[in-house]
């Protein structure tokens, strides 16, 4: 099937979800859910033959890790669409109705977006994720994921469109791209007049290329330099913890910290304490050369590691003298994600907060929780670095825009 076909079926598919009501979205996405499920053999065999391949191609780790599914990331997938079920619909309310005085009533009500194209790479569980949201917030959805996870996206697919199917419902309310070709890609960014907006999830180079070269709006998703910053006051045993969790609890995710800032008058006291608990994980510890000569075993730092998404056990670590210094450093070399300090100072705590760029800014706990179920928005279809209509977990308010409905009793414009 051409990219004509499928945006022309997606199209005439919106105008049917935009008017479903909650109870039937509800009950396509339990259905769904059960086929996943019912499926889960077949998905599991596919996901082998991705991996393996994968693995032969040189992969890394963090990537075959995203990439890998087992029976109990199926049944994640499974409780992210039962979740979205539970969730509010968005669509049909009515945000404002002010009276003016001509006695017209000008009121807002959300709306979908309409066509949804998601461009991603080895992360079939956004298969299932992207599917829910879109579908749960009246939208259409074209997949279109890398090569890598294509039989995993593809038995998904399958899945979710047999749970549609059975609810007697259209199935291209999700259609997925199966020619993982660059020319196809390149196609789908400029199928104007089909795609209402495109989502990259991906790395740096997905997302550029996304958002340099489509004619249609773009959603950025952005990479995760997730900084910790270790303020003088910290609490040692605390801040050992968290980075720790930020750094190994899952090394293929965008929310992971990559980089560490630590106080100068601290760093003697606390970078041994934590290399020690990083130790339990094999993290390469890439420093300056202040940090270097107090730990053992640390490697010396370039340039590009203050900037590099390592998707790795690896974590950068630089001295900083101030608050000040640590939040340029964060704000020059961090990618807008998900920043943390770990402080005992209010003052400090509420300077970070107001004076971090960032999606989301933490004081005392992990980056790992800037995801839409750790936000209680349930499945996610990425976190928004950008500015314009969208920052941080993406949930179904996020796919919805509004539009002005006006009720009349007969006026005219003089």
């Amino acid at each position: 099937m051409n990219l004509t076909e499928i945006g022309t079926r997606a199209k005439n598919v919106s105008r049917v979800l935009a008017v479903l009501g909650q109870q039937e979205k509800n009950a396509a996405l339990e259905a769904a859910a059960d086929a996943v499920c019912r499926h889960e053999a077949e998905i599991l065999a596919a996901n082998r033959l991705d991996v393996s391949r994968a693995e032969e191609r040189g992969m890394s780790p963090g990537l075959v890790d995203r990439l890998r599914l087992t029976p109990a990331r199926i049944q994640d997938m499974a409780c992210g669409l039962r979740d979205v079920a539970s969730l509010e619909d968005p669509i049909g309310g009515v945000e404002s109705m002010e009276k003016r005085p001509n006695g017209l009533l000008i009121g807002k009500k959300r709306v979908p977006l309409g066509v949804i194209g998601i461009i991603y790479e080895a992360r079939p569980n956004v298969t299932a994720d992207a599917f829910g949201l879109c579908f749960k917030s009246g939208n259409a959805v074209i997949l279109r994921g890398g090569s890598d996870a294509i039989r995993s996206n593809s038995a998904i697919t399958e899945a979710i469109r047999e749970g549609l199917a059975g609810c007697s419902l259209p199935e291209d309310a999700i259609q997925l791209i199966t020619d993982t070709s660059r020319e196809t890609v390149r196609e789908f960014m400029r199928m104007k007049g089909f795609l209402d907006v495109l989502i990259p999830r991906g790395g740096a180079g997905l997302i550029r290329t996304v958002v340099e070269n489509s004619t249609v709006p773009v959603i950025e998703t952005g990479t995760g330099n997730c900084h910790i910053y270790v303020d003088a006051s910290a609490d040692f045993s605390m801040a050992c913890e968290i980075i720790y969790n930020a750094k190994t609890q899952r090394i293929g995710v965008c929310n992971a910290c990559e980089s560490l800032l630590v106080h100068r008058s601290v760093a003697a006291q606390f970078l041994p304490l934590l290399k020690a608990r990083l130790d339990e994980k094999q993290v390469e510890l890439r420093g300056d050369r202040e940090s270097c000569a107090l730990v053992d075993g640390m490697v010396p730092a370039a340039e590009e590691d203050w900037g590099t998404e390592y998707l790795d056990y690896i974590l950068s670590v630089k001295q900083v003298d101030s608050l000040e210094e640590a939040i340029a450093h964060i704000n020059r070399y961090g990618t807008g994600h998900s920043e943390a300090i770990i402080t005992n100072s209010y003052e400090n705590a509420q300077r970070f907060l107001d004076e971090v760029d960032a999606a989301a800014v933490y004081v005392n706990a992990s980056t790992r929780f800037t995801d839409g179920a750790q936000f209680g928005f349930g499945a996610e279809i990425g976190i928004s670095t950008q500015k314009l209509h969208a920052r941080g977990p993406m949930g179904l308010r996020e796919l919805t825009t509004t539009k002005y409905i006006i009720y009349g009793s007969g006026q005219v414009r003089p």
